[in-house]
C-alpha cells in the first residue's frame, strides 16, 4: 500500500502546494485541511483507517496517537513541517518542505541496546532532616539506605538502615554503583534512647542500584548530569529535591540503555610500545567512559552518554558513532540537498542542531518571530558534538552552500569548535559557523541577515569512512587545488619533516607508526611516507632517539598524497667478506669509527672487522677466531645412574 501524506495548513497559518509536494517526493498527498485535530478529526479517522498515513503535524502528535489507539491501529508516522518550512517570512517553502518529507521517509536503523537491571537499591546523601525526610517518601518503594553526613540526631525508624564514615570512591552507573568507605558505622538496631552507632570499619565495599545525592557538595562524577542513576539536587532548594526524589522512584526495573559508540582497537592510535601518541577521546570525553589500555583505550559502554565527541574527534576512525552510524547522517544530508536542488530550491543553507534546545528555538522563533528563511533546511541530530568536521565538509559538497551549527547550553563548545575551525580551513572561512543564541528571535533575525551566494560545487555522493568523505569533499571544493592546504595544530591530517642531517635511519617511528603512514623498505636503507595515511598522533616524534622527526599539520588534496614519498635514504654498506648489502654506511662507518681499537671488544684488526661484516659473516668469523668459544673441547659425558653402578662392582 502507497504512503499518503495527509496535510492541515493550521488554520490557514501556513502555504501548502500539496500536488508539488506530490511531484517531488512521488507520495500521494491529501487535500489541504484546516483544522485536522479538531473540526476535521473525522478526515484523521478516515485517513488513518486507509493505513500509511503520514500526518504532517508534529504539534499533535499525541492526539492522533490516542485516535489511531482508539480505532485499534498502528501508531502512524509525524513529521513537522510547519515549525521547520511552513511559518517562514519568505514565500515559496515548498522546495524545503519536499526536502523535509524525504529525508523523513528515511528507514530508520535499529539502535543496539543493553538490558539494564534496577532493584531499586537507593543511597541518599545528606545531612538533616532533608535526607531522612527523603527516605521516608522513598522507602515504601525503594530498598533505602541513607548515608548521613553529619552528626545530627538520628531518627529511630527501622524503615531504612543509616550509615556514617568516610565515602573513599563512588565507581559505577545504574544498577552497578560500587562504594568504599572508611571509619564506616552502621545503627545498632537494638536498646533503649536514642540510637547508638556500631565500631567503625575500615575498608567497607557495597554497591547500589541509585544514588540520590542531597549532599550540596562536589559530586560524586565527572558531568553528573550524563551518569545514568546519579540524581543530584540543592538540599536547600525544595522544589528541585521533589523533583530528584520524584525521579528516583521510576529508577526501578529494566531500562534499555543505548550503545551509542563502537570501538576497532586494532585502528587505535592510542600509543605502541609504552609510548602515548594520540589522546583526543581520551581528553574531550565528559564521563571518564573512555580509559587506557595498553596500545588503545578501551570504552565503558554502561558510563558513555553517547556525546559523540570522541567519534567527530577520533583521527583514524577506531571510534565510531554508532547510534545511529555516521553514514545515516550522510545520507540525510544527501537526500536533503538532492532533493531541495532537484525541487527548484537555490543555494541552500544547513542548520544542524539538538533534538532538544535547538528543536524548541526554531519551534519559537516560527511561532514568535520570522522562523527560518525558506533556504535554511534545519537537521536534527541525538548527539551534536558528534557532528565533525567530516560532516559538515560533506554537506557543502553535497550543495548546501553553508553550514551552522546551533548550540544548547551543554553542549561540547570545545569539541564543536575544534571541529568546525578544521572544516573552515578546509573549506572556506563564511562557509560555516557556530551559533550561540538563546533568543529564537535572534535566530531568525541573524539567518535573514547572513548573505549567501551560489553553490559552486559539483555534488559528491559522500560514502566511506569520515577520513574518505573529507577527502572527496576537499577535493570537490578545491578542484583546482595544486598545493597543501595548512591547517590548524592537532589537526588529524599532515605531513612527517626529517632531518636528514639527524636520522640515523634506525626506523623506530617505521616499526611504531600505528597506521602505516611511515614504512621502511626491506631492499636498501628508506623511510618512506604516505601522507593520506597519517594520523598526526606524534608517536613518531616521540620515539625517535635523535629528535629528527617535526610534525607539519596540513591536507594535500592531491594525488600525490595517495602515493609513497621518500624522506631520507642512505647508501647500504657491503660486507667486507661477501660484499652482501646490510645496515647504513655511515652508521656503520661511525660505528667503526668510535670503537675500533677503542674499545676492549674490538681491540684487535680481526675483532674491529667484525662491525663491517653481514651476520652471516660474523658468525663464520667468529667461529674461526682463536678464542671461540666453540673450538673448546667436547663438554664430559652427563653421569648416569648406570655409571655409578659399575664403578660399584668395580669395587
Amino acid at each position: 500500500m502507497a504512503k499518503r501524506l495527509i496535510l492541515c495548513d493550521c488554520l490557514g497559518s501556513q502555504r501548502v502546494d500539496p500536488a508539488r509536494l506530490s511531484d517531488i517526493t512521488g507520495l500521494a498527498c491529501s487535500r489541504i485541511h484546516t483544522a485536522l485535530c479538531t473540526t476535521e478529526i473525522d478526515s484523521a479517522a478516515q485517513a488513518l483507517e486507509g493505513g500509511e498515513a503520514i500526518i504532517a503535524c508534529a504539534q499533535e502528535q499525541r492526539r492522533f496517537e490516542e485516535l489511531a489507539d482508539d480505532l485499534g491501529l498502528d501508531t502512524p508516522q509525524f513529521l513537522d513541517i510547519r515549525d521547520r518550512a511552513g511559518w517562514t517570512d519568505d514565500n515559496d517553502a515548498s522546495p524545503k518542505m519536499a526536502a523535509l518529507i524525504a529525508e523523513a521517509q528515511l528507514d530508520a536503523p535499529v539502535v543496539k541496546t543493553r538490558d539494564v537491571t534496577s532493584q531499586g537499591a537507593c543511597l541518599i546523601i545528606g545531612q538533616g532532616a532533608v535526607v531522612f525526610d527523603a527516605a521516608d517518601q522513598l522507602a515504601d518503594t525503594l530498598s533505602v539506605t541513607v548515608y548521613q553526613t553529619d552528626d545530627s540526631d538520628l531518627p529511630t525508624t527501622r524503615r531504612y538502615e543509616i550509615v556514617r564514615g568516610r565515602l573513599k570512591s563512588a565507581t559505577g552507573t545504574l544498577g552497578q554503583f560500587d562504594l568504599r568507605f572508611d571509619r564506616l558505622q552502621q545503627v545498632q538496631p537494638g536498646g533503649r534512647g536514642n540510637p547508638a552507632l556500631g565500631p567503625a570499619q575500615d575498608g567497607a565495599e557495597t554497591g547500589c542500584d541509585l544514588i540520590l545525592d542531597l549532599s550540596g557538595d562536589l559530586p560524586l562524577f565527572p558531568a553528573p548530569q550524563k551518569r545514568d542513576g546519579y540524581l543530584r539536587a540543592d538540599p536547600g532548594n525544595p522544589i528541585a529535591v521533589a523533583r530528584a526524589v520524584f525521579d528516583a522512584a521510576q529508577h526501578i526495573g529494566t531500562f534499555e540503555k543505548p550503545l551509542h559508540v563502537a570501538l576497532d582497537p586494532l585502528l587505535c592510535a592510542h600509543s605502541r610500545a609504552g609510548q602515548t601518541g594520540c589522546s583526543r577521546c581520551l581528553d574531550a570525553c565528559p564521563t571518564g567512559a573512555i580509559t587506557p589500555d595498553g596500545d588503545h583505550v578501551s570504552i565503558d559502554p554502561m558510563i558513555c552518554a553517547g556525546c559523540g565527541a570522541c567519534a567527530a574527534l577520533c583521527p583514524s576512525g577506531a571510534i565510531r558513532y554508532d547510534a545511529p552510524p555516521v553514514e545515516v547522517l550522510f545520507t540525510r544530508i544527501r537526500v536533503l540537498a538532492e532533493t531541495y536542488l532537484a525541487a527548484g530550491g537555490q543555494a541552500p543553507r544547513l542548520l544542524i542542531h539538538d533534538t532538544d534546545h535547538g528543536a524548541q528555538m526554531i519551534g519559537f522563533a516560527a511561532r514568535f518571530a520570522r522562523g527560518l528563511p525558506a533556504d535554511v533546511i534545519p537537521l536534527s541530530v541525538e548527539a551534536l558534538a558528534g557532528v565533525g568536521h567530516a560532516e559538515m565538509l560533506a554537506a557543502l559538497a553535497a550543495g548546501f552552500t553553508r553550514v551552522e551549527v546551533l548550540l544548547s547550553p551543554t553542549s561540547d563548545r570545545d569539541t564543536i569548535t575544534r571541529e568546525q575551525r578544521l572544516a573552515a580551513a578546509l573549506s572556506a572561512p563564511d562557509q560555516t559557523g557556530i551559533l550561540d543564541l538563546t533568543d529564537p528571535e535572534a535566530l531568525s533575525d541573524h539567518l535573514y541577515g547572513t548573505p549567501v551566494g551560489p553553490a559552486e560545487v559539483t555534488p559528491i555522493l559522500p560514502m566511506g569512512s569520515r577520513r574518505q568523505v573529507t577527502r572527496l569533499a576537499v577535493r570537490a571544493l578545491h578542484p583546482d587545488a595544486d598545493a597543501p592546504i595548512p591547517l590548524p595544530e592537532g589537526a588529524p591530517y599532515g605531513a612527517v619533516l626529517v632531518d636528514t642531517e639527524a636520522c640515523t635511519l634506525c626506523l623506530a617511528c617505521a616499526s611504531l607508526c600505528p597506521s602505516g603512514a611511515l614504512m621502511d623498505n626491506p631492499d636498501m636503507p628508506q623511510l618512506r611516507f604516505q601522507e593520506d595515511a597519517c594520523l598526526q598522533c606524534g608517536i613518531c616524534t616521540t620515539v625517535c632517539p635523535e629528535n629528527a622527526i617535526a610534525l607539519e599539520p596540513r591536507f594535500d588534496p592531491t594525488d600525490a598524497a595517495l602515493g609513497q614519498s621518500v624522506l631520507n635514504e642512505e647508501e647500504p654498506f657491503a660486507c667486507i667478506d661477501c660484499g652482501a648489502l646490510f645496515g647504513v654506511k655511515s652508521t656503520i662507518e661511525r660505528i667503526s669509527e668510535k670503537l675500533a681499537g677503542k674499545h676492549s671488544m674490538f681491540g684487535t684488526n680481526d675483532a674491529a672487522r667484525l662491525i663491517q661484516m653481514c651476520d652471516n659473516c660474523r658468525v663464520k668469523a667468529q667461529f674461526k677466531s682463536t678464542d671461540n668459544p666453540f673450538a673448546a673441547a667436547d663438554r664430559p659425558r652427563v653421569r648416569t645412574t648406570d655409571d655409578y653402578l659399575s664403578k660399584r662392582k668395580d669395587h
